[in-house]
């Protein structure tokens, strides 16, 4: 369960030379406020810049929000971000990781960092290593591998400790179908499997897809939240992607 109170992120910035200097405080998020459920996928859309991902890092722990309150699994993002990040994968599309590790090293490395026993690591990571297709390029050194190839052995470094919250943004952005399908597979297993998944994507055709339910974030504020079956119900544009459009342009 994520559950998000009136959420906020403010950015200062300085403008202007010497004694002209001002200073601007701008909301990158902007009392934002949703409940993600257990067994229900999550999709937060919204244009570049909207906030999207900014909210995303608050709710992994990786930022720390200026006022109101995140709950990530019953814990308090405010409490104890190391807590929080123990209960959530978090994948997006520009994951970076050690080029001179293989897929091998890297899932031992961060299984070490989670403290799984070693037994339940090499089951875990033979697991994920089939069902995403890294067997064959397992001993393979990072800095050698496709994108398609980085994005699976980012996925299974996301789900390695088997969390109970999953925050996937963009994840297939710049992938092939293949390598976009096989996350899309792993998001499903995940809801059957009762976590809470969160999801962004531009990607209309896989909102149409995995989506439960749905928010949309502009210019860092919420100008839609509920189910998508009743999205679906209230669009009057003949497509997601020109609804989406026509809600943003109209807030």
């Amino acid at each position: 369960m994520i559950q998000l109170n009136n959420l906020t992120k403010s950015f200062t910035t300085k403008t202007g030379k010497g004694f002209k200097k001002s200073t601007t405080t701008v909301n990158a998020v902007n009392e934002v406020s949703f409940e993600c459920k257990p067994g229900r996928i999550f999709s937060l859309l919204g244009a570049n810049g909207a906030g999207k991902t900014t909210t995303l890092r608050m709710i992994a722990g990786i930022i720390n929000p200026t006022s109101g309150s995140a709950i990530v699994d019953g814990v308090d993002i405010s409490e104890g971000n190391d807590e929080v990040k123990k209960r959530i994968g978090f994948l997006t599309g520009s994951t970076g990781l050690y080029e001179r590790l293989n897929p091998d090293e890297t899932l031992d490395f961060f299984g070490k960092l989670y403290k799984i026993p070693p037994a339940q690591l090499k089951e875990r990571k033979e697991y994920l290593f089939e069902k995403l297709g890294i067997n064959e390029f397992r001993k393979k050194r990072m800095g050698q591998m496709s994108t398609g190839m980085k994005q699976k052995v980012s996925i299974a470094r996301t789900l390695i400790h088997d969390p109970e919250v999953l925050i996937f943004d963009e994840p297939t952005s710049g992938l092939d179908v293949i390598t976009a399908e096989s996350i899309i597979a792993l998001i499903r297993e995940s809801k059957a499997a009762n976590k809470t998944v969160i999801f962004s994507s531009h990607i209309m055709s896989e909102v149409d897809l995995l989506c439960d339910d749905l928010a949309i974030i502009n210019k860092g504020s919420i100008i839609y939240n509920d189910s998508f079956d009743n999205f679906r119900k209230e669009m009057t544009a003949p497509n997601l992607t020109q609804e989406f459009i026509n809600r943003v342009k109209e807030a």
